[in-house]
């Protein structure tokens, strides 16, 4: 196999918001711009109070020192990869894989920092050690890991190698050359299930459509479906669609009439659950969880999770220049909403 770099060139809206400062993060959080400094580059003298003030301020800001851009500009290499993972043979155009790319090459331009993309089949033939080579051959010294899975041993041992600065997106990593940064799935799942349930009567059986079984995410919604299942006395049927509309579909069709709600780990899902439905002409509350573009042209409104996938891309971008400039990795949680998307939130 011929191995050779992908880089997409996106267009991203351009305009929107000042980037803060660390004038904005210091009178934001009451404080004087060197006590700002001082967290920012670990010193000793301030207490765990301010330190808390100042780093939430930091996260609701956004907030990216310039010395991060500066250290990353000054040198010759510093090449970040952006490597997803991509599934083949999908139907559906994968929206939030291009938002991805869309808010990392964007805020990459940004901070002057040398992006280009790979993906996991281009590397997956090749042991760890060819790997970093082959790697490091083309000036690499940074990875964002966007689709990683559970017990996978090799990418796992990519990252705790520490050959390279590495940032996961939706996986639980974190270190002194590692950042991860999701929103928190368990608790996104609870809240848009619960939602639609106390919003439809007579919600008692639920069949949750999971993802991937070795899915970081998939876990990590299950565990907030089964935290909501014990509080509400709900009887809780999982079956794995591997975010696929087809698998919904087919599962719907099997287990309609022993559910009263639908709960659905992708917007893709839940599509395929809902026209399932509806050819069988019959009424059963369906959710999902993403908030893609394609959820307004389902036929029926339902609640979903939206993530704002380029603001976790620029998020892990920052996260990088973080790591470049010597900070610790940490593990970044953003925050989310619940919607119910229609036909009139999409089109423009």
């Amino acid at each position: 196999m011929e191995n050779v770099f992908c880089v997409f060139y996106l267009k991203y809206p351009e305009g929107g918001e000042r980037l803060a400062s660390i004038k904005d993060v210091a009178r934001q959080a009451g404080v004087a711009i060197s006590t700002v400094s001082k967290v920012l580059n670990g010193y000793t003298g301030v207490s765990e109070k301010t330190k808390e003030r100042v780093n939430e301020v930091i996260e609701e800001l956004n907030f990216t020192p310039n010395a991060m851009a500066a250290a990353l500009s000054s040198r010759k290499s510093g090449r970040v990869a952006l490597l997803l993972n991509l599934e083949e043979g999908r139907a559906a155009v994968d929206e939030i894989d291009l938002q991805y790319l869309a808010g990392a090459i964007h805020r990459a331009r940004e901070l002057k920092m040398d992006v280009v993309t790979l993906f996991f089949s281009m590397l997956e033939d090749k042991g760890l050690e060819e790997v970093v080579n082959y790697l490091k051959a083309q000036g690499i010294e940074g990875i964002i890991l966007y689709g990683m899975e559970r017990d996978d041993p090799f990418w796992e041992a990519l990252v705790e190698c520490s050959a390279f600065w590495t940032v996961v997106v939706d996986a639980p990593f974190s270190g002194r050359k590692t950042s991860s940064v999701w929103i928190d799935q368990a608790k996104a799942q609870y809240d848009v299930a619960k939602k639609t349930i106390e919003e439809n009567e007579n919600c008692r059986r639920v069949l949750y459509i999971a993802g991937k079984e070795k899915s970081y995410v998939t876990a990590e919604r299950i565990k907030g479906m089964r935290q909501l299942a014990g509080e509400m006395d709900l009887t809780l049927r999982v079956e794995y669609g591997d975010f696929s509309e087809k698998k919904a579909r087919e599962l719907t069709f099997l287990h309609e009439k022993e559910t009263d709600v639908f709960v659905c780990a992708s917007d893709l899902m839940a599509i395929g659950a809902m026209r399932a439905l509806m050819e069988m002409d019959v009424f059963h509350p369906v959710c999902g969880f993403d908030g893609i573009t394609l959820m307004g042209y389902a036929g029926k409104q339902m609640n979903t999770v939206r993530q704002n996938f380029l603001r976790v891309s620029a998020t892990a971008v920052e996260e990088m220049a973080r790591l470049m400039a010597g900070q610790p990795g940490r593990n970044r949680v953003l925050d989310y909403e619940l919607v119910r998307m229609q036909y009139q939130d999409i089109i423009k």
